[in-house]
């Protein structure tokens, strides 16, 4: 109704009109009128006197000041106010006995299921997740918790098999001081003050580690209906007993909740939540907040179980595409070490390698592809394989690069890679490196000087267009050679220059420790290199190649020219018995002469340039034969009419070990005989 003023009565406030209600939230959603004590500023309107002391009326509360709260209901902080356990005007911790206080307000819990979530999404691993659930709950929103999991846990799409088993995983209880545990962690806030456990929680964390859910069992009925329980409804009543135990006893009425834990497609597990006696019970809204803790958590552990698996698949796809072992080629001692990434990159594309060639040679590769995944080690592993093949052809290390580089651009344009490839000769004690875009090579020299081999620099592989380019150097023996990848020298700490000049510090401190007639041994080496790695040097993976070279020695070492002739078979048979009575191996004679003329025959047979034969005497005694003829021989059973088509037999009877290795310009045939 509106109130029609006379011209005599003039503009007046009316006389009774109602007062709005307080809102602490201000002015600015109060009534549209005005209320009693505001000044009218509209035309014409009288402004009543006001005072700078007037106080507030007695119906409109100060919308600053905390309301009372409701019979019945325990006052609670607002969201500036102290956490639980602490007094709200001291901020100290309560005195013993007066517990958590327990979350009455919707927004009480909805920060504590906020906190709670983003505590559990700090986990990447299985344990860190279930840690989180526990740390999060306890005592914040009860007193204990027992977590159980499915044994063992389904990955993905994958279908278990045989019963459902759950395993406790972890517990976790509101402890007293006099039981020596220390507070709990409560995400930021002072701990409340522990309490001493009642019985009844006690009896419950000793509950049995595993549980077969029965096929229509009550507990398998609580689990499929994914929704969080009461203790004391009839499902869980029945259901409890079945996961914790015969003879084990639940807290009475609404002190216990029983959540499932759902993942993305199946049930893997469940929670249960307790509290003690003298707190008060679970209300209904306590449901769900169970459920939000339920969700989260095993979603967590669904995301961590599948990020494992794929971590474990990437790590073992990656090692098992590296050599398991090294080989023991003549004239050269070997040492590898790997090391992943950090555990959130421990997938990378690095590789090592060392292949037996020809003439006692041996090739070194080390390599490294750009990138951290499961792609980069599927690259690394074709890579490594097209240098073993291309290093079965005995191509020059340049050659050897120029192809990979052909194969990284047949994979993509931007399969990218860097890789050094060397190429020793322990005869010649030389060797040959070919660089594309990777680290330089450190030489350790016997007497301790550690060198920083200066080879061209060269491209990336699969960058295309470029040519690589081989320089041949020294490789005196007792001279130790490490081969590495970036991960060892680079970091977001050190650039990749600075890393290598303390690499080549360290190694030349390294070999002043056995003094300058001794180098220091490989393994112990390729610790103390990787010990020069601090907290924040572990960016990228790892792999290093150590390779001693000892060489062999010219007077251990026969080596002739021979026509392919009728009476070659019979000169080399002379040849080899003078160069075992040189060596004392007399008690060889026999078998190599028997074995050198089965070989060499077969050369003459089919070869149209001088063939090659060399003896070299190591721990064993090596013959190899050479041709011009490409094709390998193969061992085949002959027989009874056939007048040739034995001697491989022989060979392969009679020596250690034998083979043949493809060359460029034909094929050598070589084989092994024990000295003793």
């Amino acid at each position: 109704m509106t109130e029609h003023l006379t011209p005599h009565e003039g503009r007046k406030a009316p006389a009774a009109r109602p007062t709005a209600p307080a809102d602490p939230r201000g002015a600015l959603l109060r009534s549209p009128q005005t209320p009693q004590g505001a000044r009218d500023t509209s035309p014409g309107a009288s402004v009543p006197p006001t005072s700078e002391h007037s106080q507030p009326s007695a119906s409109e509360p100060d919308p600053g000041r905390p309301r009372p709260a409701p019979d019945g209901v325990p006052a609670q902080p607002g969201p500036s106010g102290p956490p639980d356990g602490e007094e709200r005007r001291t901020g100290r911790p309560r005195p013993p006995g007066s517990g958590p206080t327990a979350m009455r307000r919707d927004g009480d819990r909805l920060r504590f299921v906020g906190a709670a979530t983003r505590r559990i999404a700090r986990g990447i691993d299985l344990d860190e997740i279930v840690m989180g659930l526990c740390r999060a709950t306890v005592p914040t929103f009860s007193d204990a918790i027992l977590v159980y999991l499915r044994d063992p846990l389904p990955v993905g799409d994958e279908r278990p098999t045989g019963p459902l088993v759950l395993r406790l995983r972890r517990t976790d209880r509101l402890r007293s001081i006099e039981e020596g545990a220390e507070e709990p962690d409560t995400d930021g806030g002072t701990p409340p003050s522990l309490q001493v456990v009642q019985p009844d929680i006690t009896d419950v964390m000793g509950t049995a580690e595993l549980c077969e859910v029965r096929h229509g069992g009550a507990l398998a009925e609580v689990l499929r209906g994914v929704r969080p329980v009461f203790a004391d409804s009839a499902a869980a009543r029945a259901a409890l007993p079945e996961l914790l135990g015969e003879g084990r006893t639940v807290p009475t009425g609404q002190r216990a909740i029983l959540a499932p834990l759902r993942g993305r497609r199946r049930v893997i597990g469940a929670a249960v939540f307790l509290r003690r006696p003298d707190r008060p019970a679970f209300e209904a809204d306590d449901l769900l907040v169970a459920a939000q803790l339920a969700t989260h958590s095993a979603l967590g552990i669904d995301k961590a179980v599948l990020y494992g698996r794929e971590a474990y698949i990437a790590d073992e796809l990656q090692r098992t595409m590296l050599p398991e072992t090294l080989p023991r080629p003549t004239g050269v001692r070997l040492a590898s070490r790997y090391l992943p990434a950090a555990e959130t990159a421990r997938v990378g594309g690095d590789w090592y390698d060392a292949i037996p060639l020809p003439g006692s040679r041996v090739a070194l590769v080390v390599g490294d592809v750009m990138g951290h995944s499961m792609t980069s080690a599927a690259i690394m592993g074709q890579l490594r394989t097209t240098a073993q093949t291309l290093a079965g052809l005995d191509l020059p290390p340049q050659e050897v690069l120029h192809h990979l580089d052909e194969q990284a651009q047949r994979l993509g344009s931007d399969r990218m890679a860097t890789c050094l490839y060397a190429v020793y000769d322990p005869v010649s004690h030389r060797i040959t490196i070919a660089n594309a875009g990777h680290p330089p090579p450190v030489l350790l020299h016997l007497g301790g000087r550690a060198e920083v081999l200066r080879v061209p620099p060269g491209a990336p592989i699969g960058v295309g267009g470029v040519d690589f380019e081989a320089v041949e150097l020294d490789a005196p023996a007792g001279a130790t050679l490490l081969l590495y990848t970036d991960g060892l020298v680079e970091s977001r700490l050190r650039d990749v220059w600075t890393g290598i000049e303390q690499l080549r510090e360290r190694l030349a401190a390294t070999a002043q420790l056995t003094g300058p007639d001794h180098p220091p041994p490989l393994e112990a080496l390729c610790d103390e290199v990787l010990d020069m790695l601090g907290p924040g040097d572990r960016d990228d993976d790892i792999a290093l190649l150590a390779a001693r070279f000892d060489g062999i020695a010219p007077s251990d070492v026969a080596y002739w020219f021979l026509e392919p002739e009728d009476a070659t078979p019979s000169r080399a048979r002379r040849l080899a018995r003078s160069a075992l009575v040189r060596w004392g191996l007399e008690d060889l004679t026999d078998s190599v002469e028997l074995l050198v003329s089965e070989v060499v025959t077969n050369a003459v047979r089919y070869a149209s340039r001088p063939i090659t034969l060399r003896l070299l005497r190591t721990d064993v005694l090596r013959c190899e034969v050479g041709d011009d003829v490409p094709q390998l021989p193969r061992l085949r059973q002959a027989r009874a009419t056939d007048e040739g088509g034995r001697g491989l037999y022989l060979v392969n009877k009679m020596a250690r070990r034998w083979g043949a290795t493809r060359l460029s310009t034909g094929k050598v045939v070589w084989f092994e005989l024990n000295r003793n």
